[in-house]
């Protein structure tokens, strides 16, 4: 439910923001801004994308530290792809990404809600019992016939 709430609400506050801002900062300065920022999200990516295979198999042991140098990562190439996009909400939160405190803040709570996730347990109730197979009964009783389902 939150991700349909959000696909809907961020176009829209991006449009009240292009609205807001880009009437303060006129047509030039705003297009300007877009272009600067897709083209500083396209060089973290290939800055991303250079780092390789080989370190990312160097860091595949720190997979269980939601702090590991992986997940800086994975922020850096979010941060990447939200500065790709055009808003200033989405451009924000990119460059916001790219400090590495405000990036350990997300992993923190990130790891925090994913922990709280993982503790809730599911409690299945289990009913032990003996059966047995009971022969099917003739039924004569016209108001109570024998089951289509059974081979009678």
């Amino acid at each position: 439910m939150w991700v349909f709430i959000a696909i809907l609400a961020i176009p829209l506050i991006e449009i009240g923001l292009f609205i807001q801002l880009g009437g303060a900062l006129g047509l030039w300065l705003t297009l300007a801004w877009v272009i600067i920022s897709a083209a500083l999200g396209v060089i973290v990516l290939k800055g991303i994308a250079s780092l390789g295979a080989v370190s990312l198999s160097r860091s595949m042991p720190e997979l269980s530290d939601p702090h590991s140098p992986l997940a800086h990562r994975v922020m850096v190439a979010m941060a990447g792809g939200l500065l790709i996009l055009p808003g200033f909400l989405t451009d924000t939160v990119g460059i916001l990404l790219l400090i590495p405190p405000m990036r350990l803040l997300f992993i923190k709570l990130i790891s925090r809600r994913l922990k709280r996730m993982q503790s809730t347990t599911v409690h299945a109730e289990i009913i032990e019992g003996e059966w047995q197979e009971a022969a099917p009964q003739e039924s004569t009783d016209p108001q109570n016939p024998p089951s289509k389902w059974t081979n009678q």
